[in-house]
């Protein structure tokens, strides 16, 4: 049987591809040796910077591209409603992380955000790829 050394390359790539992501799932392990007091002053800046990325490519990006597919005003309706849910969420399931200086027990939601974004990563470098 002969292979195609171009679907060999593209396998490959896809391969090597979704590994990378994958591994980029976890850089959140890097953050362990880190002091409480520098961890503290980064995640600052990574929350505002990782908010700042998900508000310009849903607006930027996703809303102008579903307003020219759609007709009427659907795309601001799903925006309303899926803020309006996830606040609602947060607010009276406690879906969110606390700022105790004393500490706080580890949210059983933690664990299943951690597995669902490892998931997450590694189909998306699937698709990518």
């Amino acid at each position: 049987m002969r292979y195609n050394l171009n679907m060999d390359s593209i396998l490959l790539n896809s391969i090597l591809a979704t590994m990378l992501l994958s591994l980029l799932s976890l850089v959140g392990v890097v953050t362990i040796g880190i002091s409480q007091k520098n961890l503290s002053k980064l995640s600052l800046y990574l929350v505002a910077f990782s908010t700042g990325a998900l508000v310009g490519g849903a607006f930027l990006h996703l809303l102008p591209e579903a307003l020219e597919i759609s007709e009427g005003l659907s795309p601001f309706l799903y925006l309303i409603v899926g803020l309006s849910v996830f606040f609602v969420l947060e607010r009276y399931l406690k879906w969110h992380h606390c700022h105790n200086d004393g500490g706080c027990e580890v949210h059983t939601y933690t664990h299943m955000s951690l597995f669902g974004d490892g998931l997450h990563n590694f189909i998306d470098g699937l698709v990518i790829a």
